[in-house]
């Protein structure tokens, strides 16, 4: 029998955002600045992915090092402007390039992180919005320090697409759009052959150097991946696709109806046998995934920014819920951050999380201040 049902937030919403930088120049200068102005804060996110690792797996400093820097080449291979970003983080910061390099790549480092669940992502085509304007987004699920670390960034170098992302201090990397109309929002999925290769959460920004979504499928496919992600991404055409990745494989899910959904476990039929997640994880993924589709599916055709954050916001079917509070796991997950898209407008609202507990703030390219 569901246990009682816990209430929710029921104070004044509380109005702080994230910090907003906007940086501009060739790759080397921007992650010299970021690493400057957020210094702080990557240090403590440093700091924290440093105590978990030495937790989880207790390895000596010169051990982890090295095998950080084993994904490099792959890095220097496939998009070197991130190795350039990179190091002007570590320089900016004042840490090692070893532990800008950990920042990017600490899920493929954590020994035990594939039994995690990490996030609930939506697509809605134009044709399912109130206005045609077509939405992607997601609940984003860390552990709860990571809402006192994140950053908005634009990022607007010399040489390719501008961006406007949320990301933890000092990843170059997570989740956002491009000045080009494209959407790129990840999850984590569990499967075996994890290997050193390109890393998983610079998957997201290597879509964004793309504009369309076949554009950034294809690159993605030839990359040598080192792990799985989930990715759905949504281009300025409207058209939005879902697709999932081990380190060799991927496969493509298409909307129903205009909407598209994604948790924490592989629902292609192609893919579902390299599922790794324990059942208590896949019971919480396939909830939340249920849960997401019909409120989507409720308000097609009503579908706007303003009401993917009551969606986003839902408790409905706790214990396994959209948006997750402090108590709700057993781990120190939560709802860190909420964030909807309109990349073809080149916005997003953003949310501290839990988001029934902060109010969005929307963001804009070359603005970075509140527009609604």
């Amino acid at each position: 029998m569901m246990s009682e049902q816990p209430k929710g937030h029921t104070e004044a919403r509380s109005t702080k955002r994230f910090p907003f930088y906007r940086f501009r120049g060739t790759h080397r200068q921007i992650g010299r600045q970021y690493g400057e102005a957020c210094a702080d804060l990557i240090r403590r996110h440093l700091d924290l992915a440093l105590k978990r690792l030495q937790s989880r797996a207790n390895l000596p400093r010169r051990s982890w090092e090295e095998a950080v820097l084993q994904y490099r080449p792959y890095v220097l291979r496939y998009a070197p402007f991130f190795d350039e970003e990179i190091q002007g983080v570590a320089e900016g910061a004042g840490i090692s390039l070893a532990e800008a390099y950990f920042l990017q790549l600490r899920a493929e480092i954590y020994s035990d992180l594939q039994v995690s669940n990490e996030c609930t992502t939506f697509a809605i085509l134009p044709e399912a919005t109130t206005d045609g304007t077509a939405l992607i987004g997601q609940n984003a699920d860390l552990p709860a320090l990571y809402s006192e670390i994140g950053v908005v960034l634009e990022i607007i170098p010399d040489d390719g697409p501008a961006c406007l992302m949320l990301t933890p201090a000092g990843q170059v990397s997570y989740i956002g759009i491009n000045d080009q109309g494209m959407g790129v929002f990840g999850n984590f999925l569990s499967c075996d052959g994890w290997r050193v290769g390109f890393p998983r959460y610079l998957f997201s920004r290597f879509a964004l150097t793309h504009r369309t979504v076949d554009e950034a499928v294809a690159a993605l496919r030839s990359v040598y991946r080192a792990s799985s992600r989930n990715l759905i991404m949504l281009d300025r055409t409207g058209r939005a696709v879902d697709m999932e990745t081990t380190a060799t494989e991927d496969a493509l899910i298409e909307p129903e109806n205009g909407l598209l959904a994604h948790t924490n476990h592989y629902i292609s039929e192609d893919l579902r046998d390299k599922e790794r997640a324990p059942a208590h994880k896949l019971e919480n993924s396939r909830a939340r995934l249920q849960r997401i589709r019909t409120l989507l599916k409720a308000k097609r055709g009503q579908l706007n920014a303003e009401v993917m954050q009551d969606i986003l916001r839902d408790r409905g079917s706790f214990p396994h819920c959209l948006c997750i509070m402090p108590g709700d796991e057993k781990t120190d997950n939560i709802t860190f951050a909420s964030v909807i898209a309109e990349p073809s407008k080149g916005q997003l609202w953003i949310a501290i999380g839990p988001p029934n507990m902060y109010e969005y703030h929307g963001y804009a390219f070359s603005q970075g201040e509140q527009i609604t």
